[in-house]
């Protein structure tokens, strides 16, 4: 079943329009959190709205936004004085212009979302503006206004419906200049890119996610069914950290090192997705291959709320 909606309105190109929802593309529901607890008692801790002169808690109904101009001085903001400066992308996505996917500064990205028709009408405009975009080979530039704040959003077909990715504005994002004006000017040989590029030629690939894990992820999972099972933990040795003294040398004994795997490889298995992994190897039942551990209720998951 699709999530809930974050945004239901219009998308309009010029004077054609439809009624669109706008979904999140991505979730990290399925990583592990922690709540936060009283190590003596070991009960959840839990945290309260309090003024922070007199300590007393204060309920919701009471609490307005304040935008503070100086130490212990507020402006307040009410929710209807908010809601008289709305714009009007809070309703409609209007699309301003088209642009080269190329011409994205990818520090830009913020987040994906998925786009498609809200109803049973307005299919035929979101498919003339959908093949429109796909047809021009182009990213469509529009705002909407999730959160309360406006956001710049690029749109881009993706099979029957539209991917848009949230942009940062201008002011959001930091000069390189004042983290990359201290690295010192470094001459590099001819021989240094040669066999620098005879590594990457070694590592070439096609990018598949389904290739990676979360090894992080399994490292908690494995933590936790252990912490469950009482057995003892143990810290894992880690590798000591080679030093690097001649560049060229280091350079060379990679090569080696890349080539050795290439020559033992032999036909692997067609990797699994690493979501399906991750569920697969949680709490899996002793004696049995991580796949038929799948099969458990959810009940016997670890609870993933946050404190």
């Amino acid at each position: 079943m699709a999530p809930r909606a974050n945004w239901k309105g219009f998308l309009r190109l010029s004077l054609v329009t439809c009624p669109v929802a706008l979904y999140p593309a991505t979730s990290e529901s399925e990583k592990i959190s922690f709540n936060q607890l009283n190590k003596a008692t070991g009960h959840r801790i839990k945290y309260l709205k309090v003024d922070s002169d007199t300590g007393d808690e204060v309920p919701n109904e009471d609490i307005v936004k304040g935008y503070m101009l100086d130490k212990d001085q507020f402006i307040e903001v009410t929710k209807e004085e908010l809601e008289e400066i709305a714009l009007e992308s809070t309703r409609t996505i209007e699309i301003d212009e088209f642009v080269d996917k190329s011409d994205i500064d990818p520090r830009y990205l913020i987040r994906p979302y998925y786009l498609r028709p809200d109803g049973k009408v307005g299919h035929d405009a979101f498919a003339v503006i959908r093949e429109t975009i796909r047809e021009m080979n182009k990213v469509a530039i529009g705002r909407v206004v999730l959160t309360n704040r406006e956001h710049i959003i690029a749109l881009e077909p993706m099979d029957k419906g539209l991917v848009g990715t949230l942009l940062r504005y201008p002011y959001e994002v930091r000069s390189e200049q004042e983290y990359f004006d201290e690295i010192q000017d470094a001459k590099v040989t001819k021989d240094m890119l040669d066999l620098a590029k005879h590594i990457v030629n070694q590592k070439a690939g096609r990018f598949d996610p389904e290739k990676f894990e979360d090894h992080y992820e399994t490292a908690l999972i494995d933590l936790i069914n252990k912490k469950r099972a009482g057995k003892p933990i143990t810290p894992k040795e880690r590798p000591a950290a080679g030093t690097v003294v001649d560049l060229m040398e280091a350079l060379r004994r990679s090569v080696g090192k890349e080539a050795a795997p290439a020559k033992a490889a032999k036909p692997t298995k067609k990797p699994r997705k690493a979501s399906s992994g991750q569920k697969e190897m949680l709490m899996p039942i002793e004696g049995k291959k991580p796949k038929e551990a799948a099969t458990k209720k959810p009940s016997a998951r670890p609870q993933r709320k946050s404190a």
